[in-house]
């Protein structure tokens, strides 16, 4: 039996690849799946908690205990929560107690889009679809500004570009899941690109995958 149809989106932060995903999810009628906002969910809920972002036991148990329906609060979509995201994200057992619940959604029969940063490395790496989507840091800090400050939070671009910064070079340095592309992902470089450009131009790269996938 040929296994579902998976898109696979990974990238840094603030490169847009969530909005693609969505958009990707309604082109080709598959669930969506932000699987940052689980560790966005595991950080602001063990800080509520009064938890340590550094204890790995104690982050690995809100993992265990997270389910999907928890990940529509808000408060995992503010800077705060995103930095934590980071912190919580290096502990092993955290992903560990995340893997599961991510690899059951890219079994799902109807398909599905999953974005992240090592999906298309680590969580499913047989997906037929697979996108590594950036931008210059410039860029996405700009992008993450915008929002935020959409958001009433009180931010400053440098602070934004400061995080940014930091975020990536915590990322591409663990020794577990380095940030990175998977060999046969197609690179989406959006930093001159309008939302719209860059949806269709994803839009395209998964078309082109899907026939491959259909005629394999």
């Amino acid at each position: 039996m040929k296994p579902p149809f998976v898109i696979a989106v990974d990238g840094p932060a603030a490169s847009g690849k969530g909005t693609i995903a969505t958009r990707l999810g309604a082109a080709f009628g598959a669930p969506v799946l932000d699987t940052g906002l689980l560790y966005r969910a595991v950080g602001v809920l063990l800080q509520r908690r009064g938890g340590d972002l550094g204890d790995a036991a104690a982050a690995a148990a809100v993992a265990r205990a997270l389910t999907a329906d928890m990940l529509t609060d808000p408060g995992f979509r503010t800077r705060e929560a995103g930095e934590a995201a980071s912190r919580v994200a290096v502990h092993p057992s955290v992903r560990e107690a995340l893997f599961e619940m991510q690899r059951a959604f890219a079994r799902r029969p109807e398909g599905a889009v999953i974005d992240g940063r090592d999906i298309g490395t680590v969580i499913a790496p047989e997906a037929p679809a697979k996108l590594y989507v950036t931008a210059r840091p410039e860029v996405r800090a700009e992008r993450r500004w915008r929002q935020l400050a959409g958001q009433g939070e009180a931010v400053t671009y440098e602070e934004i570009l400061a995080d940014i910064r930091r975020r990536d070079a915590r990322d591409s340095g663990r020794a577990d899941a380095p940030m990175r592309p998977a060999a046969d992902a197609a690179l989406l470089d959006t930093s001159e690109m309008t939302i719209e450009q860059a949806a269709d131009a994803a839009r395209r790269i998964v078309e082109a995958a899907r026939a491959r996938w259909e005629q394999s």
